[in-house]
């Protein structure tokens, strides 16, 4: 028989859904959210309605309304499917033209539920406040389907927990107010099939006071040093700061902790806030602790208990903790080796496994666990930020949870670390670098380190003292989705622009790391991620990324390793293996990933070169290798992995590597070396002195300073590929017209890893477009995206084009992606080319497929992903400065050419690897003679160790070349090319001067 919803009658509503919770006599009857009998439409916002999401394409549910004869609530319930890799769900967003409607009468909300009895958990959310249902904050809770059949689940106001992994916005309040209420969502399981029903959302029972007033402390944690007075603040705050209408009282008493009453005074008293108290009320506590006979103690705690009547109580107990003293590790004028040894040797089992353990911010939510699992990193994956995303967010973030770790027995302070790998690019408002394939453009040593220098100053500013970067990858395919975070296709390229290290952490015995100013680094992808085979990914839909490099010792040694050598070299404080195989032609050992791989991480990197700094894993990455979860534990500790990155099952990893040492199946040595290596960073970088955030160069965060070494690294990174007739620079009195996708678009220009992990087009974050840049150089202009203004009466045209962002594997030829320009792109060169004198600029991570409508273009740009400050880019447009990047990859004609790199047997590129042409300077005059001389002085200079006298005969040599090839690139010509670049790399200037010659000769 099919249920009927009665909402007048609660006898009614008993006898008819027994499965229902009874209503008492004084509750207000239940208000109807969602009955799913078609009163709500499927509609995305503005309007309301309710409307499915997900983190790819596929992860979207289905959803239907279907008649059900056993409907808990009327003729028909909400049903669909699902099978989501990332996430997904749907919402129930109310018109944002509409009032935002007030829940605050009642208890909490309930739904039916047809249970499958599979386990698995549903996230429900709430939208509270905020401008609209997509402007508001998220507070989330969730149940488990762990029955058949209809179910009404009953859920609380006071399950609710404000979401710290993501809000939309930044923060309104941070209370879960329910006045004004936007809708709620569900989130679905993710990682197998499944289907659902749901019915009947309403909410239900009457609001008490302790859902409208909370008892809240000023802190979870106080240090203070021993004989030293705590003073804890108990605050009464309400919804919407009306003054409470009932009594709150709040008892407290020390006892309990790990101190001892010899340790402090003992506290024991209650606190009243009347009715009428106004919200925001503090009243104190204060603990007195004592000094003691002993001369040297690790910390001790002593929690102050509160028991609340009339309002929601603290979600924890606050603690007293007084602080450790006198041990030799805490001792600053004691050398590190010895600082290590004396807390190592304290340390328990459990402790040193919590060291080698980082979890992600959002899955410790305020941090109690980094106190109960002794967590020594906590990590912000890409997007994973503070709401508010300012400065001031990140170090109040990022402090609270450095307090949680002074509650541990040594207050061994974590080290927070951020993928920070064109800029501070997770920070709205950060200075925005070029990617990595631009800086490797600029040929500038010196300006990637500047650039790593502004780096790591604004992201010390706001608390992180770790930055995972630079990638050392050598990118040997431009399929693969991480092209752009490599500086070229050549080692050679790649070790030169390692400066950026020294930018980063400072000087490379350590020293400088302990500055305001300085972040340890981290070289990554140990090794050969930049040389996976395309079709070899096992990783989803990923093509080329975490596939398989198969190279022979002498290639592995010569392309992928040189890198590390040079880090190790100088100085890099950590290493990160790849998500990649390796696969050593003649080992017998097959493909084998690299977190697995002892013999290249213990062997070569800590053995063989020496390497002092610890690694750290890839994100879950340990869970690749073939095998259990016990045995991914037990193979990456012994292959050497020193610190694991175990986002959400950071106590799986923790505990099962504590299992695994008391079986025996890894040694105690191992696990005090990997700490031993930990310990030493955290100490070279001062943070057992200062283990919270010193901010005093937040003010230069985006600062025009900052910007200034953006815009000049932006510039250096434009590579002239073409520049038929002298169409560039331009002027500023000639009327320009502007077109393409990429022109007016500040989050296309940054590319992936800006603001949130996969990038995203739009106003993201601060900055300059090449277009607003333009705007101020030119006395005439017209803009058209997709060039559909008239074209008549210009002197030049500009079209900006390229890819929209991504990141990883999911930017992979082959996994929506490809080479070629959009048909929209190619529509506005067509037309703008065919109309004027033309310049192309393509604003990419990798090289695009121009083909024949190369011949239609007469200034054609590699632009790459200039980051920020278009101002940079029309600096070179306009004159202000030369064109002098160079290809850091090979550039090809076709797809089917792919790999192609320099060195190769065969190879035929549309243009050489070196290639790019300068503006503003005389390209010297002379032939074969002029050539011959150069490489005689060329030698010379070789000989005589004047590295920039050498640079620069290669250089006027290359400029006589390319004048003679004069854009009419063959195969016989591309080869020596290229080749003469690479010598150049490695410091054979005279032998790179003969390649160019050889050449000359081809052109």
């Amino acid at each position: 028989m099919r249920r009927t919803a009665l909402l007048v009658s609660a006898a009614l509503l008993t006898s008819l859904l027994p499965l229902a919770v009874a209503r008492a006599a004084d509750d207000p009857p239940p208000v109807p959210v969602d009955r799913f009998e078609g009163e709500v439409p499927f509609a995305n916002p503005p309007a309301g309605g309710i409307f499915t999401w997900g983190g790819d394409t596929d992860d979207p549910p289905t959803l239907a309304l279907s008649k059900r004869d056993d409907a808990p609530e009327g003729d028909q319930v909400l049903s669909g499917t699902y099978d989501i890799s990332g996430y997904g769900g749907f919402t129930h967003d109310f018109a944002f033209a509409e009032p935002a409607h007030d829940w605050s009468a009642h208890k909490g909300i309930r739904l039916w539920w047809e249970g499958q009895d599979n386990g698995r958990k549903i996230a429900l959310e709430l939208k509270d406040g905020g401008a609209n249902g997509e402007a508001s904050e998220l507070w989330t809770t969730s149940f488990t389907d762990d029955f058949s059949g209809w179910k009404q689940i009953e859920i609380p106001f006071t399950d609710f927990v404000y979401r710290t992994d993501y809000q939309p916005v930044g923060g309104i309040d941070h209370v879960l107010g329910l006045t004004q209420m936007w809708g709620y969502a569900l989130t679905l399981p993710a990682g197998a099939p499944g289907r659902f029903a749901l019915d009947g959302v309403e909410l239900y029972g009457r609001a008490d006071q302790s859902l409208r007033a909370s008892v809240l402390t000023d802190s979870v944690v106080y240090p203070v040093h021993e004989g030293g007075t705590a003073t804890v603040k108990v605050t009464v705050a309400t919804t919407g700061s009306a003054p409470i209408d009932e009594p709150v009282t709040v008892a407290y008493e020390t006892a309990g902790g790990t101190a001892s009453t010899s340790d402090y005074t003992p506290v024991k008293g209650e606190l009243t806030f009347p009715a009428g108290t106004a919200s925001g009320t503090t009243r104190t506590v204060r603990v007195h602790t004592l000094k003691d006979k002993a001369a040297a103690e690790t910390a001790e705690t002593v929690p102050l208990g509160l028991t609340v009547t009339g309002a929601k109580a603290p979600a924890e107990t606050p603690q007293v903790v007084i602080d450790a003293h006198g041990l030799p590790y805490l001792n600053a004028e004691l050398p590190v080796r010895k600082r290590v040894a004396d807390l190592l040797s304290r340390m328990s089992l459990a402790e040193k496994a919590g060291q080698m353990t980082q979890a992600e911010r959002g899955a410790v939510g305020t941090g109690a666990d980094i106190t109960a699992e002794d967590l020594g990193s906590l990590l912000s994956g890409g997007g994973s930020t503070p709401t508010p995303n300012t400065p001031e967010a990140w170090a109040r973030m990022i402090d609270s949870f450095q307090l949680r770790a002074q509650a541990t027995r040594f207050q061994i302070p974590l080290i927070y670390g951020v993928d920070a790998v064109h800029g501070h690019n997770n920070l709205v408002g950060a200075t925005v670098m070029p990617h990595n394939i631009g800086i490797g453009a600029t040929r500038d040593p010196r300006l990637a380190e500047r650039t790593g220098a502004v780096t790591a100053a604004e992201v010390r500013a706001t608390g992180v003292p770790w930055d995972f970067a630079p990638c050392l990858c050598v990118t040997r395919d431009e399929r693969w989705g991480r092209s752009y975070e490599s500086f070229g296709e050549d080692p050679a390229l790649v070790e030169s622009m390692e400066t950026v290290i020294q930018g980063l952490q400072g000087a490379r015995d350590g020293r400088d790391l302990k500055d305001h100013d300085k972040v340890l680094a981290t070289a990554k992808h140990f090794v050969g991620d930049g040389g996976t085979a395309y079709g070899s990914s096992t990783t989803g839909t990923y093509t080329i990324d975490q596939g398989v490099t198969t190279v022979t010792r002498k290639q592995l040694e010569a392309v992928h390793l040189a890198p590390y050598r040079s880090a190790v070299d100088r100085g890099v404080g950590t290493v990160m293996p790849s998500y990649s195989s390796l696969d050593i032609v003649g080992d017998g050992l097959g493909p084998v990933k690299m977190h697995a791989r002892a013999d290249m991480i213990n062997g070569v990197l800590k053995g063989r070169l020496g390497f002092d700094g610890f690694v750290i894993s890839d994100w879950n990455g340990i869970d690749q290798i073939p095998g259990d979860y016990a045995s991914d534990v037990r193979t990456s500790v012994n292959a050497g992995v020193d610190m694991v990155m175990a986002p959400y099952a950071y106590k799986d990893f923790r505990s099962a590597l504590v299992a695994e040492v008391r079986a025996g199946r890894v040694s105690e040595r191992r696990i005090d070396d990997a700490v031993s290596r930990i310990l030493t960073q955290k100490f070279r970088l001062g943070l057992f002195e200062k283990p919270y955030a010193d901010t005093s160069g937040a003010s230069r965060i985006g600062s025009a300073g900052h910007r200034a070494v953006a815009r000049e690294a932006a510039a250096a990174s434009q590579v002239l590929l073409k520049n038929a007739g002298g169409v560039l620079p331009l002027r500023k009195s000639q009327r320009v017209y502007v077109a393409g996708s990429n022109a007016d678009d500040i989050g296309n220009q940054s590319g992936g890893w800006t603001v949130t992990w996969q990038g995203s087009s739009g106003d993201i974050t601060p900055g300059t477009t090449i277009l607003e840049a333009m705007r101020k150089n030119s006395a005439a202009l017209t803009y058209s995206q997709d060039a559909s203004a008239p074209t008549a009466g210009h002197d030049v045209g500009v079209v900006v084009v390229g890819e929209t962002p991504y990141a990883e594997g999911v930017g992979d030829v082959g996994n929506g992606h490809d080479l070629e320009l959009s048909a929209a792109d190619r529509a506005a060169v067509d037309k703008v080319c065919a109309a004027m004198r033309c310049a192309v600029l393509i604003v990419s991570g990798r090289p695009q497929l121009i083909g024949d409508r190369l011949g239609d273009i007469d200034a054609l740009v590699a632009s790459w992903l200039p980051g920020t400050e278009g101002d940079g880019v029309a600096d070179v447009l306009y004159g202000r400065r030369a064109f002098t990047g160079r290809l850091p990859v090979t550039w090809p004609r076709s797809e089917a050419q792919l790999p192609i790199n320099v060195g190769d047997p065969t190879y035929d590129p549309q243009f050489p690897y070196g290639w790019g042409l300068t503006t503003l300077t005389e390209v010297p005059r002379g032939g074969a003679a002029t050539l011959r001389a150069l490489a005689v002085a060329a030698g010379a200079a070789e000989r005589a160790g004047a590295d920039g006298r050498g640079r620069a005969l290669v250089e006027k040599a290359r400029l006589i070349v390319q004048r003679k090839a004069d854009g009419r690139i063959t195969a016989a010509f591309a080869a020596p090319f290229a080749d003469a670049d690479h010598l150049l790399a490695t410091g054979r200037y005279g032998e790179a001067v003969r390649k160019l010659t050889e050449a000359y000769r081809a052109a």
